[in-house]
């Protein structure tokens, strides 16, 4: 057997293939009977094209995956997504169009004013429509998605590209959350930056309803989108950076934060050779402001939360309880989690990867608790008003009427969290997450119980988990009856990737589903239930 492969490039930076024909996976252990659908994957796939390559592990070309499960076997397919930025790129043989961490120019002579102009008309956000982060549901149609203007539908069943929409041609968005939510109806919940409405910079928060799918007529279900309100800018060129939300029975929880992107900064990038991630800017002197909206209404509560600067990513869950928004996110003290993903970085001996990233802050797992029922007339400042039995965290009012909200930490060091999403907007008390460690470098699978704040994990030598998804058991009584789906790559080049499947009671491996094909690390997905 070969030992672990030397960097981390033999995981995140390999060119993947397409497997476009459906393959069989070799089964270990038994796949519930119940357990029947589709797990869709996204995630960046090809990063070298002809002789250009990418910056960023966030540039890559969009890698469509899916697990399908069907009487007790597992078939796995891989396709790109055929966005027009693949194509244009694919075409081209090297990279013509930019991304966040890679600046493109489609003719390398371009002098200076060319280059000005073919800025004016790469204005953002239409550098790509490269949607390499999550799978979106908008109606019965389900889109690759990123942080940009534009989504691509594709068929789940075949994993071709439909076509693309613009959220622009339906609703003044430059920018959108690539993590919606959905409630117990179908509807769709999403919020976006709009940078260049007429009306002025704003975030706008929209629900798409689960009926706004017209296959007769043909229009895409954003053609039904309704806006449900719009928020300034705190600072008018500074907008917050957005990756996702929250959302309870009747509330949405936007953190304003204080890494931003700069727009100032970002009007004369492409002429500077600056890429979009370096217009991202974060100002630990800054606060973080968090918003609570009516989501039926659209009104947004008086009282101003706010909270010491920090950096978040995403969100795990929120509901609330006797008159308090409880929401649980996964911060950390700076934004250089980004720097890792350069791969001039992932390229790095396995030891000296190690010691570059024992420098990098951890994220930390934190409960905030707003007291929304709270009569402010006569009450003193420096009064805490979270009166909830079992946190320690903290709303305390300032003169100004404002409060100022610490959190209590559940955990330290994990990332990509899921949740039983039935419980989503509700009380619950278990999350799931990727945990990764960098000496030695490894990644786990952890359940963290929000009681207890006690842990449990999964992990096996050399193997790096994609985020956890967790599917419900149809018969399930208690939050965690189910089991936890994870596509699964190694460091060991000669050990085969599989997709494994986990009770999520225990973490013990109760089935594998091992290939004998390329599988490529990815991001985000969800899993589809079918009826067979």
């Amino acid at each position: 057997m070969a030992g672990p492969a030397q960097n981390m490039e033999a995981i995140f930076c390999r060119n993947g293939k397409e497997t476009a024909e459906p393959v069989k996976a070799q089964l270990s252990g038994t796949i519930p009977p119940w357990l029947q659908g589709t797990l869709l994957r996204n995630g960046p796939g090809l990063f070298f094209i002809g002789e250009s390559s990418y910056n960023h592990w966030f540039d890559g070309m969009a890698l469509i995956h899916s697990f399908t499960f069907k009487d007790g076997e597992v078939h796995y397919q891989s396709k790109f997504l055929r966005s027009d930025t693949y194509k244009k790129n694919t075409t081209a043989n090297r990279i013509v169009v930019t991304e966040f961490g890679t600046l493109a120019y489609p003719e390398p002579s371009k002098n200076i004013f060319s280059k000005a102009f073919t800025y004016l008309i790469n204005t953002i956000p239409d550098f790509t429509d490269n949607n390499i982060i999550n799978i979106v549901r908008y109606g019965q149609e389900y889109y690759a998605s990123s942080e940009i203007n534009y989504i691509n539908q594709i068929n789940p069943s075949t994993l071709d590209t439909i076509g693309r929409s613009n959220y622009r041609n339906y609703i003044p968005l430059n920018l959108a959350t690539a993590h919606p939510h959905y409630d117990d109806d179908g509807n769709t919940y999403n919020m976006g930056t709009a940078i260049m409405a007429l009306t002025g910079p704003k975030y706008v928060i929209f629900r798409v309803p689960a009926s706004a799918s017209d296959k007769e007529k043909k229009r895409p279900a954003l053609s039904r989108v309704e806006q449900i309100c719009s928020i300034p800018f705190r600072s008018t060129f500074y907008p917050s950076y957005i990756h996702s939300f929250g959302m309870t029975e009747n509330y949405i929880i936007f953190v304003e934060q204080a890494l931003k992107l700069d727009i100032i900064r970002l009007t004369t990038a492409y002429i500077k050779g600056v890429s979009w991630g370096k217009c991202l800017r974060y100002d630990k002197n800054d606060t973080t402001l968090f918003h609570v909206i009516d989501r039926r209404t659209g009104k947004v509560a008086r009282t101003k939360f706010y909270s010491d600067a920090f950096v978040m990513f995403h969100h795990i869950n929120a509901y609330e309880e006797d008159g308090h928004v409880v929401f649980d996110l996964i911060t950390y003290e700076d934004n250089s989690l980004y720097d890792m993903f350069y791969l001039e970085n992932l390229r790095q001996d396995i030891e000296e990867f190690c010691r570059a990233n024992e420098v990098l802050c951890l994220p930390v797992c934190q409960r905030f608790v707003l007291p929304l029922d709270v009569d402010l007339k006569d009450a003193p400042s420096g009064t805490n008003h979270v009166k909830l039995e079992g946190t320690s965290a903290t709303a305390v009012l300032q003169s100004d009427g404002s409060m100022y909200c610490t959190p209590e930490t559940l955990h330290h060091g994990l990332e990509l969290p899921a949740i039983n999403y039935k419980y989503n907007g509700k009380k619950y008390r278990f999350f799931y997450g990727s945990r990764m460690k960098w000496s030695p470098p490894s990644k786990n699978i952890t359940k963290v119980d929000t009681i207890t704040k006690t842990h449990i994990e999964w992990l096996e030598e050399d193997c790096y988990p994609s985020e956890p998804v967790f599917v419900a058991s149809p018969s399930a009584v208690d939050e965690d009856d189910g089991v936890i789906l994870s596509s699964v790559i190694s460091l060991n080049l000669k050990k085969p990737p599989f997709l494994l499947v986990l009770d999520a009671k225990t973490l013990k491996e109760i089935a594998r589903a091992s290939l004998d094909t390329t599988v490529h690390m990815d991001l985000h997905g969800l899993f589809i239930h079918h009826k067979y």
